[in-house]
């Protein structure tokens, strides 16, 4: 925890998760049956869960904004650079394949991380490159990323519309919405989706990422499919987390390399040609030993930002006074509530500062920056 800055400044910044879904400090709730028995007492199967809210006894401590943003931030080597500098667009192609394995993290079943309010910000910076994410809807709950790296001219920009559903004996999230990556120097643009959460309490609980993922290039006519799996079956541990896809010609479907190992491990490549393989990716070297981000400048933090919004609940959360926790986030979410009504009785509607939301032909959400590079962060990642 990090905490600087004048009293009313307190931030709480914590490590982000590490390989094996946990972290210095203990997230895990008492009991987690409580949990599965709540759902099963008081939400239907079938029922949209956005609207559900967690005591904080079954909270991590910090938001769904900065979970998006660790999993870009939060690095111990720079694979960015990597994509860019590939000499090939194939080479640049498996860099950004690379890169987006990167970004699926490990989740503790159980707990979860708080619910974004709307407008609330979570602006961070690690070396060149900076991060600013706003959360654009609250019902139903959109967060739009904008991220830079001026010396690599690299661009990201998210749009995550989770849609989490209760089925029973489960929970599928499936997350909507576009990522693109941007590297402006080579003219090309990376679009891709996300792998689902799916959390299951029988016959065993467990939490993971599943399904597939599509990246695409139209610049360079490249493809690749991911299919994201758990295969252990009544708690026996089987080759959980694996990955298996292919990348591929667009035009003429000719497979190139094929694609298989653990996502939480290592990934390798194998060559259809020649036959040769390769390991591109080791979670090891990229999502371990990872430091929590610190404030460098208080002054230009924003009262929007996430680590502060929640920070009487995360210190809460942390010591074990629940009540304490409690107490605190029913303020938070009645102070959203009371700015709603200000909002209805002025008949406002309100608008994002950093991105400018659309609906697309498919009816989902897309997100597009205002500005054209995000600012440097008063919180940095140590590197």
């Amino acid at each position: 925890m990090v905490t600087e800055g004048k009293e009313e400044m307190r931030l709480v910044l914590t490590k982000p998760l590490t390989i094996d879904g946990e972290s210095n400090t203990d997230y895990a709730a008492p009991n987690p049956l409580q949990l599965v028995l709540s759902l099963f007492k008081n939400v239907m199967p079938g029922s949209d869960l956005t609207r559900l809210q967690l005591p904080p006894l079954f909270n991590v401590p910090k938001s769904h904004l900065q979970c998006f943003g660790e999993s870009v931030y939060c690095v111990a080597s720079d694979i960015i650079s990597r994509c860019n500098s590939g000499e090939s667009p194939l080479d640049r192609f498996i860099a950004v394949v690379t890169w987006s394995i990167s970004t699926v993290r490990p989740v503790i079943f159980g707990v979860a991380p708080y619910n974004p309010i709307l407008g609330e910000t979570h602006h961070v910076s690690r070396g060149n490159l900076n991060v600013l994410l706003e959360q654009v809807s609250h019902h139903p709950p959109v967060s739009a990323l904008h991220a830079t790296d001026e010396g690599e001219n690299v661009e990201m920009i998210w749009c995550h519309h989770p849609t989490p559903k209760f089925y029973g004996t489960s929970v599928e999230a499936e997350v909507h919405g576009k990522r693109l990556l941007k590297l402006q120097n080579h003219g090309e643009t990376y679009v891709m989706n996300s792998p689902k959460l799916l959390i299951r309490f029988l016959p065993f609980p467990w939490a993971d990422w599943v399904g597939n993922v599509r990246i695409q290039c139209q610049e360079s006519g490249l493809e690749a499919e991911l299919c994201y799996r758990n295969t252990s079956f009544l708690g026996r541990r089987g080759n959980q987390r694996s990955i298996q896809g292919k990348v591929f010609e667009s035009y003429s479907l000719k497979t190139l390399y094929e694609i298989d190992g653990q996502w939480d491990r290592t990934v390798r490549m194998k060559n259809k040609n020649n036959g040769k393989v390769t390991v591109i990716y080791n979670a090891k070297e990229v999502i371990s030993g990872l430091r929590a981000p610190i404030v460098k400048d208080t002054r230009e933090i924003w009262a929007s930002e996430s680590a502060l919004v929640w920070s009487d609940v995360s210190r809460g959360i942390l010591s074990k006074n629940w009540e304490k926790a409690k107490e605190a986030k029913k303020a938070v979410e009645e102070k959203q509530r009371e700015l709603q009504r200000e909002r209805e009785s002025r008949e406002e509607n309100w608008v994002p500062k950093h991105f400018t939301v659309s609906h697309s032909k498919e009816g989902g959400w897309e997100c597009s920056p205002i500005q054209n590079w995000v600012p440097e962060a008063p919180i940095i990642v140590p590197l």
